[in-house]
């Protein structure tokens, strides 16, 4: 299994910078030259069939995989990142720190909306605004602009970010965050967005029809800045099923799918007509412990089904029960068929602020009854699982063997997994006490995480966007808070490093395994497999 090596993106000089973007203009360049090179010998469609499903248009709605993915074809971002997570300039051309609380960004001149019109500094000061303030949010993107407290318009093609206290990372969190347009967007909901209406970016694709649930049809945009792309349009297709997804591929209905079935992994590898391109990721999976009730959990009970007066997910002793009784070893050798590695944090070795002293806690089911007994549960107590059946790689079978673990310590696991536009609604309203989720830190490194998923939720803070658990702790808060201004590059790692250990000691989620990113396609095509998991056409070259 590769890993990826330790990578530094954090600018803190103009001459930092430079260097940076010096180092990254040969690749980028590569890939230009290759995509353009492509483009006289394939104007065919490209058909994609995804694992998980695209639930909006609007990219500031839901901080998902898969929206993002689609996101990427239409809209850009200031900052992009490459297959390694390396950032590399996209709308903006350069970003400097002009002093320890302002970061400039000279923007791409000539570049049009899809609509024709000019793309200016006057649509980044309104990305920021609406990017925190999207109604009805299951889990937004507000904690990358947090920094941000005003955006000054310099010149229609220069914009300033004056931030509270020094913000070394904000060009890394700007990647995330996807331009959108003032005259397309300024009065439009997620339903404009869905619609197509307000659907309109600077991105190499355009949106032709969007059917919620089941594919989005896009069109070659081209006018865009960037390389031009060889497939005249692309298919961009949910297939949840995973035996339907590999028929299909091997039918020929699909060029490419992600999320490939482990099952199907052995005969793929063998199969002519089929490559393979893969790369280790940065998505940990992991389950979340509901932490928003102190009494009465809605899914946990005595074992004669009666409701508990307490939630003893708030017992760090249960939580570390849990945790002892899982097999991370065996999930991954039977469940992930070797297409995983167990975890005790949420980055992969290697990378910037993965902290080695983190290990993932060993198999121990004796310590685990020791803990439950510790903790007032001599017997045990009963709870429901939850979990989505179409998200991440063998999710379903993933809870399935957690609940036979759990059983074997006197907990009563029932299971209940779901599609994930169901699932994902009802988990952002903690409808659930324990459930299986999945983070992939495409910022490559920890503050992603003890940003948005476990600081404390706090909507004018721009904290804990995605922290459906509801976990707190100040103490993590503020730590955090010291190293996301930090500006030196080892002390803000170490800080970070901290952060990992405070939040995995106090079992904030508990880590299960790391994914290694899979996608299958024709003989014939090429795909840049991506730490990121994003699966896009613009990956996607003829071969040789």
């Amino acid at each position: 299994m590769t890993q990826p090596t330790s990578r530094r993106l954090f600018v803190t000089a103009p001459a930092a910078l430079a260097a940076i973007t010096a180092g990254l203009a040969p690749s980028l360049a590569h890939a230009q030259a290759g995509a353009g090179g492509a483009n006289g010998a394939a104007t065919r469609p490209l058909t994609i069939g995804i694992g998980g499903a695209v639930t909006s248009l609007d990219p500031h709605f839901y901080n998902a995989s898969p929206n993002n993915s689609l996101s990427m074809h239409i809209f850009d971002r200031l900052v992009e990142r490459d297959a390694q997570t390396r950032l590399i300039p996209g709308l903006a051309l350069s970003w400097t720190p002009v002093s320890e609380k302002i970061w400039e960004f000279k923007l791409r001149p000539g570049v049009k909306w899809h609509d024709g019109r000019d793309f200016t500094a006057d649509d980044v000061a309104f990305t920021v605004e609406r990017t925190p303030n999207v109604p009805n949010s299951p889990g937004g993107f507000g904690g990358f602009v947090r920094s941000i407290q005003r955006t000054e318009i310099v010149d229609p093609l220069t914009v300033r970010f004056h931030t509270a206290s020094p913000a070394p990372l904000l060009p890394t969190e700007l990647g995330s965050v996807a331009v959108v347009s003032r005259h397309a967007g300024g009065n439009a909901s997620t339903e404009d967005y869905n619609s197509g209406k307000a659907a309109i970016g600077t991105g190499p694709y355009k949106i032709a029809s969007y059917s919620p649930g089941d594919r989005t049809e896009l069109v070659r945009n081209d006018d865009w800045f960037g390389p031009k792309q060889p497939w005249s349009r692309v298919s961009y297709r949910f297939i949840g099923n995973d035996s339907a997804r590999t028929a299909a591929l091997l039918a020929g209905d699909v060029d490419l799918i992600d999320q490939v079935p482990t099952s199907d992994l052995a005969r793929l590898r063998r199969e002519s007509r089929v490559a393979l391109a893969e790369v280790q990721g940065v998505r940990v999976i992991y389950l979340t412990l509901d932490r928003s009730r102190d009494g009465k959990p809605a899914f946990i009970t005595d074992n004669a089904g009666q409701p508990l007066a307490k939630n003893p997910l708030n017992d760090l002793r249960v939580r570390q029960a849990l945790s002892a009784a899982i097999n991370r070893e065996a999930l991954c050798r039977q469940v992930m068929e070797g297409t995983a590695a167990p975890t005790g944090q949420w980055l992969p070795p290697g990378s910037y602020s993965y902290n080695p002293e983190v290990k993932p806690d060993p198999f121990n089911p004796d310590r685990a009854k020791a803990l439950l007994a510790e903790a007032g549960f001599p017997q045990g107590f009963k709870l429901t699982l939850h979990g989505p059946n179409d998200r991440y790689p063998n999710d379903a079978r993933t809870i399935q063997a957690i609940a036979q673990m759990w059983q074997r310590i006197g907990v009563g696991t029932q299971v209940e997994a779901m599609p994930w536009a169901t699932f994902s609604v009802r988990n952002s309203r903690q409808e659930f006490d324990v459930r299986l989720g999945g983070w992939g830190s495409v910022t490559g490194e920890a503050s992603y995480t003890l940003v948005n998923l476990i600081g404390t939720y706090d909507q004018a803070k721009r904290f804990g966007s995605t922290n459906y658990g509801r976990y707190t702790n100040p103490q993590l808060d503020a730590l955090t808070e010291r190293a996301t201004s930090t500006l030196d590059d080892k002390e803000r790692e170490r800080l970070l490093q901290q952060g990992v250990k405070m939040s995995m000691d106090d079992l904030a989620f508990i880590p299960l395994f790391q994914l290694v990113n899979i996608w299958a396609l024709k003989r014939g095509l090429a795909y840049e497999a991506r730490a990121d998991e994003r699966t896009l056409a613009m990956s996607v070259t003829p071969g040789a």
